[in-house]
């Protein structure tokens, strides 16, 4: 095989690993925060593309107000969530939790389906067209360019949470809530901020996914990658999430070059079994260990 042809072939998984990263720093923004497995990250992420598709397309609002709009609705529907169908759960099994979140991604399927239809819909071209050469590899420039808009964001998230104050917050929360709240911090609200920031990190990554390959109400698909992401790298790591999108991104473009698209899924899903045989808690994961 031409090396320039295999470069090319992972370049473009690197670029979709930069989607799944970013997707997955959203669900371990949460998960950290409220340990909850949100298993309708990819029904999130379909909704802030879907908002932007209402905003841009449907009340022809230009792009540069459509996005941040887009991405406010986000921010308020993760917040809604977390008060109504998350806080309810606090003090509840995981399993309950994480059903709860199962039954909130057909949810939003359905309320898609029923407002948009389940045909698929082509976003306001807003991402450059034109082909990025590097060496004799020819990259797609949405691809491309999505991939440096998931770094921009991911350096950005984490410097927020690295400086501001409500960053630190919810950091003291993920590593213990108990101490976090003998020191001060209102918790439920941390709690409300991560759904909130995780939401809008779920939007942007709709929006460029979309502008990619068009909506639909099956883009909650995304999502299970990005679940094999994020226990791949490990559900409270957010660098296993980094290095895991990355990863796996490579792995499904190898696999859709060599054996077809249609076993993109299939290499995924056998990395899951692989992953959870040898490292259970995934590459960078905390090993928990409880004493009875």
């Amino acid at each position: 095989m031409d090396g320039w042809l295999l470069f090319e072939i992972v370049l473009a998984g690197v670029g979709t690993g930069g989607l799944y990263a970013l997707t997955g720093l959203a669900f371990v923004l949460i998960y950290k925060a409220t340990r909850v497995v949100n298993i309708a990250i990819g029904e999130m992420l379909m909704i802030g593309a879907y908002v932007f598709f209402a905003f841009a397309a449907g009340l022809g609002l230009p792009i540069w107000l459509a996005i941040p709009a887009a991405l406010a609705v986000s921010a308020a529907f993760g917040a809604l969530v977390e008060r109504t169908v998350i806080r309810p759960m606090l003090g509840e099994s995981p399993i309950s939790s994480f059903m709860v979140t199962v039954g909130l991604g057909s949810v939003l399927v359905g309320l898609v389906e029923l407002v948009w239809t389940a045909d698929q819909q082509r976003l306001p071209e807003f991402l450059p067209t034109k082909h990025i050469a590097i060496g004799e590899a020819l990259v797609s420039p949405k691809i491309f360019h999505g991939f440096w808009i998931a770094v921009l964001l991911i350096v950005t998230v984490l410097l927020i949470f690295r400086f501001w104050r409500g960053g630190v917050a919810l950091r003291a929360t993920a590593s213990d809530q108990a101490a976090a709240y003998s020191v001060g911090i209102d918790v439920p609200r941390v709690f409300s901020l991560s759904w909130m920031a995780a939401a809008a990190i779920a939007g942007v990554a709709g929006i460029v996914v979309g502008s990619i390959g068009g909506i639909s109400s099956a883009m909650g698909v995304f999502g299970l990658s990005v679940l094999v992401v994020v226990i791949f790298g490990g559900l409270d790591s957010v660098l296993g999430a980094l290095v895991g999108g990355v990863f796996v991104g490579i792995v499904e473009s190898l696999t859709g070059f060599y054996a077809g698209t249609e076993y993109k899924l299939l290499a995924t899903f056998s990395l899951l079994v692989l992953i959870l045989m040898v490292r259970p808690y995934g590459l960078f994961g905390t090993h928990e260990i409880e004493r009875l």
